[in-house]
């Protein structure tokens, strides 16, 4: 399985700190955001990550990651594979995903909106995924801030709406999801949303509609680092994980 970490976009609910850098290069306590990205995926036993950005910040994430060889795999012991490449308009998720699409090759891939920060081990899920695609979702008190998942039986995704005005559940849609390399197809086939972007919920429609969608319950900690506040939560949570100290408030 290849790992793609999506880590463009304008940042602007963090103006005038993204003025200067990406908002993934932002530091959550010790580290820079997307230091937990990486972090997340190695720990899941992925080795080969593909790092999709912008044209004025990929050389900022090169200086930072290099080639990944600071960075060691739990499957082989030996340092990961970090590559890049460039979303040159931000058109929206599926089309970030689009351009790394070509990295997929044969394999699935896990997706990874690089400003989540999440604590559950993401391991067995991956360890488990065969075909189709999967969202991990996590449960809300306010779900209309968010993408909202309707679920069947067996955890089978029926529909997901983007911040409903009435959330047909309390399960937000997170930034990480599964998909086999039928997403390629279905990447080359997307059209443009309402607000004339391509939309990550256009892809998942198309699983849902093959009943091929699935959904995992994350149980601990999620962080979607895109304001103030919600950097400054994550900053305070893990510094009270490694020191003991200091307080932080849930996202959800």
């Amino acid at each position: 399985m290849k790992g793609i970490i999506l880590a463009g976009g304008s940042g602007t609910r963090l103006y005038p700190l993204t003025v200067a850098t990406n908002k993934h290069l932002l530091s959550v306590y010790d580290k820079p955001v997307i230091y937990y990205a990486v972090a997340k995926l190695v720990d899941a036993g992925i080795d080969q990550i593909m790092i999709v950005t912008n044209p004025s910040h990929v050389e900022d994430f090169v200086r930072l990651l290099g080639s990944g060889k600071d960075f060691i795999s739990k499957k082989t012991g030996s340092q990961i594979q970090i590559v890049y490449t460039i979303q040159n308009e931000p058109h929206g998720i599926a089309h970030a995903l689009y351009v790394g699409s070509g990295y997929i090759g044969k394999d699935s891939c896990i997706v990874y909106l690089g400003d989540n920060i999440f604590e559950d081990d993401i391991t067995p899920h991956i360890r488990k995924f065969k075909r189709g695609a999967q969202v991990f979702l996590k449960k809300t008190r306010n779900p209309e801030r968010f993408g909202v998942a309707e679920l069947g039986k067996g955890g089978t995704v029926l529909s997901i709406e983007e911040k409903p005005q009435k959330p047909k559940s309390q399960y937000a849609v997170t930034g990480l999801y599964l998909y086999d390399n039928t997403v390629i197809e279905k990447l080359k086939n997307q059209t443009r949303s309402a607000r004339g972007e391509y939309e990550i919920t256009g892809i998942n429609n198309r699983y849902i509609e093959e009943g091929a969608l699935k959904s995992v319950i994350l149980e601990k900690d999620w962080f979607d680092i895109g304001t103030f506040d919600s950097l400054l939560d994550a900053s305070l949570h893990m510094r009270k994980k490694k020191n003991g100290r200091g307080t932080a408030q849930k996202l959800l």
